[in-house]
């Protein structure tokens, strides 16, 4: 008989699943089987069992202390990088008032013209310096 068909089709003396000896079972399994499927017991039902099967059904998530330092890490990081933006918004608000300047010297008829597109210019540029601003504080505070 194929390797296969024996595999599929156990004999009478053959089981599919053997049994692991005592607690190492529940050990086996994985966590997500035992988190999200185990039953509610009590706390005399848990005194009743083994010390393993006791501490997994009592299992939950919890989040120690370095974790939370990590994520706190992680948000300044997130939030310093975010705040770079801040930098080239002042650098593009010197180039538009500098080549401003420029403009004008060459040619002071064309004042209110470039007055205008620097004043465009500027608030473009100070809407992403405030744009990166608002990234970093939400990175700070809402998540």
């Amino acid at each position: 008989m194929p390797l296969c068909a024996k595999a599929s089709n156990p004999g009478p003396s053959e089981s599919r699943i053997k049994p692991l000896r005592g607690g190492s079972r529940v050990l086996a399994r994985p966590a997500s089987v035992s988190l999200f499927n185990r039953p509610e017991t009590t706390v005399e039902q848990q005194a009743l069992l083994p010390v393993s099967q006791s501490a997994l059904l009592s299992r939950s998530f919890q989040t120690s202390a370095v974790s939370r330092d990590i994520d706190t890490a992680a948000k300044f990081i997130g939030a310093g990088a975010a705040t770079v933006g801040v930098a080239g918004s002042g650098a593009g608000i010197g180039t538009v008032f500098g080549s401003l300047i420029i403009g004008y010297a060459r040619n002071p008829s064309l004042k209110q013209q470039l007055f205008s597109y620097a004043i465009l210019g500027f608030a473009l540029s100070e809407a992403m310096g405030l744009f990166c601003l608002m990234v970093a504080f939400l990175i700070l505070f809402a998540m």
